[in-house]
């Protein structure tokens, strides 16, 4: 059945949508992430144009944020203080991401810029957790247990000053990293489409020392006030927010959210860091060869305005 798509302005196929979402929906319930990272290239593979889809896809990352944070919030496993101040950051990091998408489209160049984005972005991740999953396997299988960090340890983001005491996370650390990263996580995604989980959870845990019991409710609110100003600046600003697509991939998402959750609870961690990292790294390879490819058209004509 097909569905105009006013915003995109392309017929979709409904079922399509609905399936992609459904699958975005299973990774994000299987892993624990977002699938903005996963959803905006989908979108770009079916013919949606970059723009549409990162906008678009920013207010289906948003919706399903609210439920995840709402949940992590009633069980206390969210820090207030430490959420406002990445917040302090990630809004700053926002505006800058929407300006900054909003200038590459005037000059035409932000497809290219989203194309070679998600390229590097995709293959480095993708293939750092490849490999530290393949690792993880191979010491098990030898019987070799992990290394563990030391708690006590501390590295140079413990020295800067300006500290202040997050009671929740119980960590007393310096609040300009933490700016700095939520600057970085609403830059991206506001350019990107994606809520950053993927990126902000690693360097929450292994940089800044947070406990992994307050890390993933707080990167959650991070994600859903950031997407909403996204969506807001987005609409507002490029009017690309095509809230029919969105509609769509949120109906889908929820529905394979749930059978994902169920079968992550079955497969061993790094067998999910595995498969996780050879799904982003393939993501990130089909961008490489779409941008290797010759297009059939060298030339396109666009109107810009009428004549005088």
């Amino acid at each position: 059945m097909q569905l105009y798509l006013p915003i995109a302005d392309i017929p979709v196929n409904v079922f399509l949508i609905l399936a992609m979402g459904a699958a975005v929906g299973f990774v994000s319930g299987m892993f624990g992430i977002g699938g903005g990272f996963l959803m905006t290239p989908l979108l770009i593979f079916v013919g949606i144009s970059p723009a549409v889809a990162v906008a678009s896809v920013a207010s289906h990352i948003a919706a399903s944020s609210f439920s995840g944070a709402l949940s992590y919030w009633r069980r206390r496993a969210i820090d207030p203080a430490l959420a406002l101040v990445l917040l302090s950051g990630g809004i700053v990091g926002t505006a800058l991401g929407v300006w900054t998408f909003t200038l590459l489209r005037s000059l035409g160049q932000l497809d290219l810029l989203i194309a070679l984005s998600y390229v590097i972005l995709l293959s480095s991740v993708g293939g750092l957790m490849f490999w530290e999953g393949l690792r993880a396997i191979l010491r098990a299988r030898r019987g070799v247990a992990s290394l563990a960090r030391r708690s006590g340890s501390h590295g140079w983001i413990h020295g800067l000053p300006l500290k202040m005491r997050f009671k929740r996370s119980k960590i007393y650390l310096s609040v300009i990293p933490i700016i700095v990263v939520g600057l970085i996580i609403g830059f991206i995604g506001a350019i990107m489409g994606i809520g950053g989980g993927f990126i902000l959870i690693p360097i929450m845990i292994y940089l800044l020392r947070v406990p992994t019991s307050t890390v993933i409710g707080t990167s959650m609110v991070l994600t859903l006030v950031t997407m909403v100003i996204a969506t807001m600046l987005h609409a507002v600003t490029n009017h690309l927010v095509d809230a029919v697509l969105a509609l769509i991939l949120m109906v889908g998402g929820v529905t394979g959210a749930q059978f994902g959750a169920r079968a992550g609870q079955k497969i061993r961690g790094e067998h999910l860091r595995l498969l996780l990292g050879l799904l982003i790294l393939a993501v990130g390879i089909r961008f490489a060869i779409e941008l290797g490819i010759r297009p059939d058209e060298l030339f396109t004509v666009r109107e810009t305005g009428g004549a005088g």
